[in-house]
């Protein structure tokens, strides 16, 4: 991920954003609020579909995302196994949980109940 890059001379690392949210208001807070010289925003998204399309243009090397969001549906995955850590992802947005280590199996299901 991310094509962050050395500036030479000053010797600091500069680094690309991507914000994706669907509410024009945030998008602008979020891209006026950062005070970094070192971080270049790429570009910001409304959706979930926006959002990729502009990732694979930018190669961001961070992103900010609202977790819900229209045309967007979100499986979490994570080695954090807790049942907290789960419940936390849906109660914030998440559309589905899945734990690491998975199985091929596993990871199917998932991503079938995220088509239902």
């Amino acid at each position: 991920m991310g094509g962050s890059q050395n500036n030479g001379a000053g010797g600091k690392r500069s680094f690309k954003l991507l914000i994706v949210d669907d509410s024009n208001i945030m998008r602008r807070r979020i891209e006026r609020s950062q005070q970094f010289d070192e971080l270049q925003v790429v570009g910001t998204a409304g959706n979930g579909i926006e959002a990729i399309e502009m990732f694979r243009k930018t190669d961001p090397d961070m992103v900010t995302m609202d977790l819900t969001m229209p045309a967007v549906r979100i499986l979490v995955i994570s080695a954090l196994a807790d049942k907290a850590t789960a419940v936390e992802a849906m109660e914030r947005g998440a559309n589905g949980f899945l734990n690491k280590p998975f199985t091929d199996r596993q990871l199917n299901e998932a991503i079938a109940e995220l088509m239902s």
